[in-house]
């Protein structure tokens, strides 16, 4: 049985919440289809690097899991987003300010 999915909107606010409880700054740098936008978060580590990060179908395990599509200098990471919006016109990006690359995307209740 496939996974029941949540408004991109309500996910994207629910996560900003988590993340502002957690003490790490958040901002939405694109606001996407509310109800179907597929979201991609940026982790800018504050020293010229970032981190991308998307939801894929693990086929094993019938579930969306959030991977990490590139690492690399914050420019190209942007770059890459911005051929992501040029394609999907429905898409979320949240840019988050984290030293640690902490994103919480890999804790449980972001599924």
């Amino acid at each position: 049985m496939p996974e029941p999915r949540l408004a991109a909107g309500i996910w994207v606010a629910a996560y900003l919440r988590r993340l502002g409880l957690a003490g790490i700054p958040a901002y939405v740098t694109r606001h996407g289809d509310d109800t179907a936008g597929s979201v991609m978060v940026k982790c800018a580590t504050l020293d010229g690097r970032a981190s991308l990060w998307i939801r894929e179908w693990d086929f094993e395990t019938d579930r969306r899991a959030w991977l990490q599509l590139n690492e690399a200098e914050e420019r190209e990471i942007d770059a890459g987003i911005a051929r992501n919006i040029a394609r999907d016109p429905d898409l979320w990006v949240i840019e988050i300010e984290s030293r640690d690359g902490r994103t919480l995307l890999d804790e449980d209740g972001l599924a």
